[in-house]
C-alpha cells in the first residue's frame, strides 16, 4: 500500500472515531487535526471538504458494522438461527464495539436533521440495511414455516432494531451494560418463543 493511500486510510479511521464519539457538528477541523496529528492542509491534501470526509469516514464506520453482522452470521443457516444471531451482535458493542463510540448507525440517525444537504441522505443507510437483514430473515423464516404465518414481518424488525438501538443508547448513557443484556435476552426468548 502506498503510503498517501495509507494516510489516507489513516485520516478516515480517525476521523470515523471522532465523529462516532462527539458527532459531526461537534467535531471541528481543528479535532480531525489533534486526532490525525496533520496540518489543516494536509487533511485538504485528500479530501476537499469536511463533508467528503464525513461521507468516507461513515462508509468506513458502516463497512466495520457490516463486517461485526457478516462474521456474525457465518455458518448460521436457519432463520431463527440468523435472527438470533443479529440480535447477539449488540452484545458486543459495550465491551468491544466495531468503532470507538456508540453505534454509528444510531449516531447518524440521531444527527441527520442536523446536516448540510450532501450527508442528509446517508444517515439512514444503516439502519435500512439492517432492517432489510432481518425482514429478509423474517420473511424467509414465515415462508419455510420456522415462524407463524402470521407474524408480521416488517412491525418485528422495527421492533427488534428500536429495543437494540434504544437499549445500547441506555447502557452507554448509564455505563452500564445491563440494560442491553436485558433487551437482548427479551428479544431472544421472543424469537425462540413467540414468532
Amino acid at each position: 500500500m502506498s503510503k498517501a493511500k495509507e494516510t489516507k486510510e489513516k485520516i478516515i479511521k480517525q476521523a470515523a472515531e471522532l465523529f462516532n464519539q462527539q458527532g459531526y457538528l461537534g467535531s471541528s477541523v481543528s479535532d480531525i487535526m489533534r486526532a490525525t496529528g496533520l496540518k489543516k492542509g494536509g487533511i485538504y491534501n485528500y479530501f476537499q471538504s469536511k463533508d467528503e470526509l464525513a461521507l468516507q469516514a461513515f462508509e468506513f464506520a458502516y463497512g466495520c458494522v457490516s463486517q461485526r453482522y457478516r462474521d456474525a452470521l457465518k455458518g448460521k443457516r436457519g432463520a431463527k438461527e440468523r435472527l438470533q444471531a443479529i440480535v447477539s451482535v449488540f452484545l458486543s458493542y459495550m465491551e468491544n464495539p466495531p468503532i470507538q463510540g456508540v453505534c454509528p448507525l444510531l449516531n447518524r440517525c440521531i444527527e441527520k436533521g442536523t446536516y448540510t444537504p450532501r450527508l442528509t441522505g446517508t444517515g439512514t443507510r444503516g439502519n435500512d440495511c439492517l432492517a432489510a437483514v432481518d425482514l429478509s430473515n423474517l420473511e424467509k423464516g414465515i415462508a419455510k414455516g420456522e415462524f407463524s404465518p402470521t407474524v408480521e414481518a416488517d412491525g418485528v424488525a422495527t421492533i427488534i432494531i428500536s429495543t437494540l438501538e434504544g437499549s445500547l443508547m441506555m447502557s452507554k448513557l448509564y455505563g452500564n451494560s445491563i440494560h442491553l443484556e436485558r433487551a437482548v435476552k427479551h428479544l431472544s426468548d421472543y424469537i425462540e418463543n413467540n414468532l
